[in-house]
């Protein structure tokens, strides 16, 4: 299979960037908002920059599946430790969580089987790094997405393959 998500013959894919662009920068705002009135102080600070930082990657995503990929999932167990570890907001938000699965369903669907796997087994295993640092309806709603992406990408790994013959 090519790595390259944005192959000519994927029409729209221009349109669900723009799309998923507006939805990252609405959910980061989102967030940061509820943050600022529910912790108070900067508490907001670290979820905000994960979100942007996993959601431009997301939106990279096409040109280097793999790296953005392991970047994303990089940055959200730094974010997982971090939280932890100083008392703020749990990651992955759930911007974060919704840009990480864009990655990890987008890899798993394009990259070669072994790297899709491995990519597979490291978001599970961030997923349960954030599920040890402390459940929640937010550790929930990642793991929810997560799941979902590993299936998601399989499916249209399997719908890309039988369109080819």
């Amino acid at each position: 299979m090519d790595e390259r998500e944005d192959r000519p013959g994927r029409p729209g894919a221009g349109a669900v960037d723009v799309v998923l662009g507006i939805v990252f920068t609405l959910g980061i705002a989102g967030t940061a908002y509820m943050l600022m009135d529910s912790w108070a102080g900067a508490s907001w600070v670290l979820t905000s920059a994960v979100g942007a930082v996993v959601s431009a990657l997301a939106l990279l995503r096409a040109r280097q599946p793999v790296w953005t990929a392991i970047a994303g999932l990089a940055v959200v167990a730094c974010a997982v430790g971090v939280s932890a570890s100083v008392d703020l907001p749990q990651e992955p938000g759930p911007t974060t969580a919704l840009a990480l699965a864009v990655l990890v369903g987008s890899a798993i669907r394009v990259l070669p089987p072994a790297r899709a796997a491995g990519i597979a087994l490291a978001s599970i295993v961030v997923m349960a790094c954030a599920w040890i640092s402390g459940g929640g309806a937010v550790v929930v709603l990642a793991a929810l997405l997560c799941i979902s992406a590993i299936a998601t990408g399989l499916g249209l790994r399997v719908v890309d393959r039988g369109g080819r013959r």
